[in-house]
């Protein structure tokens, strides 16, 4: 698995770079070998996604179990520099390897060990690798949908939360804003009566967005990025902020739209124009997800070791498939920390049992009625 782990996370894959992301697909093409069916799926400028089918034991398939991964990270191409693959503390260290291809990895293996074991699997299994997650899955979301509707559960191979490995049953859905003021320019020094502010009037809206938070409701909104203006002597005839927004749950979703469109200039001689709204709906825990965990749970244990479930604050591409209704089960990647950081490591030691507890979950997959 180190080996194969290397090898990934040394062909760098940053997100819009459909160059980089074809040439994984076809290390990971060469990886599965003779072990699963690999397709290719339409990603305009990010590139192809990969859709693998696994030749599994077993007869008489009557399932399909869906699972989800993604070969982008945020780390551009040369980040292997300054943050070179290595093994050292009882770690692997490099860019991309917790978020997330050591969870492609351990699935990898989990099903060469099923398939090697000769142990029978009642369901088809489809893994999903999307070239775009990081960027919001625009093109490969139809995909991921197409597919969760044909399977009884998602596994998400993303990271687990913690060192202690949690399983994510809840992720709250992500929204991106952008709120743009039209003013009049004017010289600020020779006409500046005649000039309407386009960043005044956006520092008073920001100061407005910021309250829509709601904590107690699991709502944040976040004005990250701020923009406008040419020169110091001209009154700015624009100005535009992006705005992160998050919500624990779907029904607070058009609420949040009619605050933002509902937005209105305090200088009458200033316009807003806003544009954006929900990209990712949440991922709500729901029974069904409450037993998928609970079956986990119990499998893990059956390896000796213990999982819990925990909600986080980023989205995945399984909100797409909880929001289905179909049940989902994300974090179940490697453990580590780091995602998006310098200090981007998994845990040596906690390999074998993730990857294990995959392969249990494949084998030992509920029944529908205890969906």
């Amino acid at each position: 698995m180190i080996a194969t782990l290397r090898r990934f996370v040394e062909c760098e894959t940053p997100s819009g770079d459909a160059a980089a992301n074809a040439r994984f697909n076809q290390l990971f093409a060469e990886e599965v070998g003779d072990l699963g069916k690999i397709r290719t799926l339409l990603g305009g400028t990010f590139g192809k996604h990969v859709r693998c089918q696994f030749k599994l034991p077993g007869r008489g398939k009557t399932g399909q179990i869906l699972a989800l991964g993604h070969s982008d990270t945020v780390w551009p191409v040369g980040t292997l520099a300054t943050m070179p693959f290595r093994h050292e503390d009882g770690r692997l260290w490099g860019p991309g390897i917790f978020d997330m291809k050591a969870g492609l990895v351990l699935f990898l293996y989990a099903m060469r060990a099923l398939r090697e074991s000769d142990t029978a699997i009642r369901d088809e299994v489809v893994l999903q690798i999307n070239a775009d997650e990081e960027v919001g899955s625009d093109s490969s979301r139809k995909f991921t949908e197409e597919a969760a509707r044909k399977s009884r559960f998602v596994l998400v191979l993303e990271p687990a939360m913690g060192l202690d490995g949690k399983l994510k049953t809840a992720r709250k859905g992500v929204g991106d804003y952008r709120v743009i003021v039209h003013g009049r320019a004017s010289h600020s020094g020779l006409d500046f009566a005649s000039g309407a502010s386009a960043i005044v009037e956006l520092a008073n809206q920001i100061g407005r967005i910021a309250r829509f938070t709601n904590l107690e409701r699991g709502i944040t909104v976040n004005p990250g990025v701020i923009s406008g203006g040419t020169r110091t002597n001209v009154v700015a005839a624009e100005a535009w902020a992006d705005i992160d927004m998050r919500i624990s749950r779907l029904k607070d979703a058009a609420g949040m739209e009619k605050k933002f469109r509902s937005l209105k200039p305090i200088d009458r001689r200033c316009t807003i124009e806003v544009t954006g709204g929900l990209n990712r709906p949440p991922l709500e825990r729901t029974p069904a997800i409450g037993r998928l965990f609970a079956h986990a749970r119990k499998l893990a244990k059956m390896l000796g070791t213990d999982v819990e479930e925990t909600a986080v604050g980023g989205g995945s591409d399984g909100n797409f498939t909880a929001a289905l209704g179909v049940p989902t089960l994300d974090g179940l990647g490697a453990v580590g920390e780091g995602a998006h950081a310098v200090n981007e490591s998994i845990l040596v030691d906690r390999m074998e049992d993730r990857a294990a507890l995959m392969a249990k979950l494949v084998a030992e997959a509920p029944t529908r009625e205890k969906m």
